[in-house]
């Protein structure tokens, strides 16, 4: 136990002394030493790909849309720029199926669209507006620019007579600029800008064009007050108005995927259908459609505001001819003028106190029906000395067959269509119960569609 007791300290002491001489620094440590052929080799860095090599993918590329090259299908260069929000609802495929059931008739429309689409399209590009509203006109009026509802809006985008005075429309003996084709364009596109500022809201705009942005601004006021959403959808409005959105959505999802709905849509060159040339001074339907070399008819439709055989100066409007007819027109009007010829034969008689239309008809070697068609005159015409009268002079053309293809304005506007509630099952998209339709009746492509309207 004694030797035990000595061993102990020894032993500590010992141990100290290693540990203290394992601290000391090495001086082999303290200078870098060579790399031997015994030193771990480097990590392994893993090899690029060669890019020489195709490298697969078993997943399908992802599809792409080249907007730097204009395609050469208008209808494609339209679904490239639609961009208003879709409409969630069950009346988009109820509509989408009324259309689809006539495929006659969305090929009459879009026939009609052929002359009208590419301009509208241009222009709300210019405006940076959503393509799809260039086909609201489908919606409006099957794109017949002779389109005259019950609440007398007139035209391919159915303005009313105190909208279209608002926009600078005119309406008078002469013309009624609703039935233009650039005018009745820029004053639409116009309106749907300032409705859109106003609720910041596409469906919404769209409401305020069909129903009146006074009476949709009513409505959202309703429901904020109580409380409650002020969308599109949560508003309480008529049942044309309901309905008037999901026009327009079935027709976009019907052009955006004609394949998925089994139809096959004739290619639109996208290229513009008619060119612009601005005039000055009278001058004769007849005779433009002969410079132009074009059919009156093609001229009229293209050129639909005129009631009368002369476009007056004060209409400010520029003619509107087939884009491969512009130059023509140009070289034949610069020879026509060469010649000290008149741009209009059309003269102005003015009604003597005791005179009848007949014998005024008769010295101008025309008919009296004629001349009271030519002239707008109808039951309600109050005729009296001074009265006005259009009459044509002995180097007018085509006086007396000019007269039933010349556009009027209907004195009496048609009858309003009803709308009604149907059950559901009754109907061709399996409504809802309640669920508000419209009664529409199918018109021939020439006659004015009829649909009421309120702004």
């Amino acid at each position: 136990m004694p030797l035990f007791r000595y061993l102990i300290p020894l032993l500590l002491l010992m141990g100290s002394a290693h540990a203290e001489q394992s601290l000391q620094p090495s001086s082999e440590l303290a200078l870098p030493s060579a790399p031997t052929f015994d030193a771990a080799p480097p990590p392994v860095m893993p090899l690029l790909p060669d890019p020489s090599r195709e490298v697969k993918d078993d997943l399908p590329p992802i599809p792409t849309i080249d907007l730097t090259t204009p395609p050469d299908d208008l209808w494609q260069r339209m679904r490239n720029g639609f961009s208003m929000p879709d409409l969630d609802s069950p009346l988009v495929a109820d509509r989408q199926a009324w259309y689809l059931n006539r495929p006659d008739l969305l090929k009459r429309i879009f026939g009609r669209s052929r002359l009208y689409l590419h301009h509208i399209v241009a222009e709300l590009e210019k405006r940076g507006m959503p393509t799809e509203l260039a086909l609201l006109p489908i919606v409006e009026s099957s794109f017949n620019p002779l389109a005259y509802s019950s609440a007398r809006a007139l035209g391919m985008w159915q303005f009313i007579p105190s909208t279209g005075k608002n926009y600078k429309l005119q309406q008078n003996w002469w013309l009624d600029q609703r039935r233009d084709i650039v005018a009745s364009t820029s004053a639409a596109l116009d309106y749907l800008q300032y409705i859109y500022e106003m609720h910041g809201d596409w469906h919404l705009a769209l409401a305020s064009y069909n129903w009146g942005e006074g009476a949709v601004g009513r409505a959202i006021a309703k429901n904020r007050a109580k409380g409650l959403p002020t969308d599109y959808q949560s508003l309480k409005m008529p049942g044309e108005t309901r309905y008037y959105v999901p026009k327009l959505q079935a027709i976009k999802n019907i052009i955006a995927q004609p394949q998925l709905f089994g139809l096959s849509l004739d290619q639109i060159p996208n290229r513009p259908y008619f060119g612009t040339v601005e005039r000055s001074g009278n001058m004769d339907i007849a005779l433009a459609a002969q410079l132009a070399e074009i059919p009156v008819e093609e001229f009229i439709a293209l050129n639909p505001a005129y009631s009368r055989p002369v476009m007056p100066t004060t209409a400010n409007s520029p003619l509107v001819l087939p884009a491969e007819k512009v130059q023509t027109y140009l070289d034949n009007l610069q020879s026509h003028e060469a010649q000290d010829k008149p741009l209009s034969a059309w003269h102005t008689y003015k009604l003597k106190k005791g005179e009848k239309l007949d014998s005024i008809a008769s010295r101008y070697g025309i008919n009296a029906a004629r001349l009271k068609q030519l002239n707008g005159i109808n039951a309600r015409t109050k005729l009296k000395p001074g009265f006005a009268l259009l009459v044509p002079g002995k180097d007018a053309i085509g006086c007396d067959s000019i007269a039933g293809q010349l556009p009027q304005t209907p004195s009496k506007p048609p009858r309003a269509t009803k709308w009604k509630k149907r059950k559901a099952g009754k109907g061709s998209g399996g409504k809802s119960r309640g669920a508000v339709v419209a009664k529409i009746r199918k018109t021939p492509a020439a006659k004015p569609a009829v649909k009421p309207k309120k702004r």
